[in-house]
């Protein structure tokens, strides 16, 4: 389902005003049960374990009490876990097991990796179970309550759940897409490999720009990056530039020599990259064949001495 087509949900398929549990009051958890506040749900409960969490609740969600997960459970009519993906399932067979869900409970877990089959042992319970991913990164601050505004949530449920799944997200400010549930792993490595490598080259390129002199690489790369994310949104494929792209095999190759020198730790990411965009750009005519093979070359031999350099410096 595309987001901007989804409709208006219905008065009487949008939720009742309902009391909202948090179980894991990590980045995500606490934001969406303040957007689910202004929207007129009450949150009443949550649960928090280290520190850091108890400041992020109390911040986010002033006056509202830290109990254990089975207590928020037991005050709820909306819970939201919003725990690191592998302690998921086992969460939901604990709480299954020792009773502390209700029949007729509104489930929602925030992983992008699991559909609602992982929340079968609830379901079997008696509980509505949802998958509700925002596809936005948290602070843990109040500003993600901002970013929810207009933020894509990748929505499975039950289909007579889906258009109560739909309002909620609605009523937090997001945008639901409709992802089927064998589809949850692919959408979510995609969304994986954009934002979450995004972060690590980005943070590479600052890195060395900084050695290469520069004061302000933030302030250098800003109006870069935000044209090329522009141009890859609207184009794809057809936005590559750079000398990959044009086939610029000595450039490619003195990129890698100085990195080497002076970052040898990300020779092998470059590489990769290379490698990929200039599969990407040959497929789609942007990369000429006759220039193809140069830089290719350059690249697998690069790749070879990238292997065998680590073991020879140590």
């Amino acid at each position: 389902m595309n987001a901007s087509a989804a409709p208006e949900p219905r008065p009487e398929d949008r939720p009742a005003r309902l009391t909202v549990g948090v179980v894991g009051a990590g980045r995500v958890g606490p934001a969406l049960a303040a957007s689910l506040q202004l929207a007129g749900h009450r949150p009443v409960a949550v649960s928090a374990v280290s520190d850091r969490s108890r400041r992020r609740a109390a911040e986010l969600l002033p006056d509202v009490p830290v109990v254990e997960p089975a207590r928020v459970l037991a005050l709820a009519d909306l819970v939201l876990l919003t725990v690191p993906d592998d302690a998921l399932p086992g969460l939901v067979e604990g709480l299954a097991d020792t009773g502390a869900v209700r029949p007729g409970q509104l489930l929602v877990h925030t992983s992008g990796r699991y559909g609602v089959r992982v929340l079968d042992p609830a379901r079997r319970a008696g509980a509505l179970p949802l998958a509700l991913h925002p596809a936005m990164t948290f602070t843990g601050t109040a500003v993600d309550v901002q970013r929810l505004a207009g933020c894509s949530f990748g929505v499975t449920a039950p289909e007579e759940l889906r258009l109560a799944a739909e309002a909620l997200v609605i009523e937090m400010g997001g945008e639901p897409e409709w992802i089927a549930e064998d589809a949850r792993p692919l959408y979510h490595a995609a969304l994986a490999l954009g934002a979450n490598h995004l972060v690590t080259l980005v943070a590479q390129s600052m890195e060395l720009l900084r050695k290469a002199g520069v004061a302000a690489p933030d302030r250098m790369l800003g109006p870069l990056l935000g044209a090329a994310l522009d141009n890859a949104l609207r184009s794809g494929d057809a936005a590559l530039t750079g000398p990959v792209a044009r086939g610029d095999a000595g450039t490619v190759a003195a990129h890698v020599a100085e990195l080497r020198k002076h970052a040898p730790g990300t020779v092998a990411g470059y590489l990769a990259m290379a490698r990929t965009t200039a599969d990407r750009a040959l497929a789609h005519g942007l990369l000429k064949p006759e220039l193809a093979e140069d830089l290719l070359g350059v690249l697998a031999a690069d790749s070879t001495t990238a292997a065998d350099g680590p073991r020879g410096e140590e």
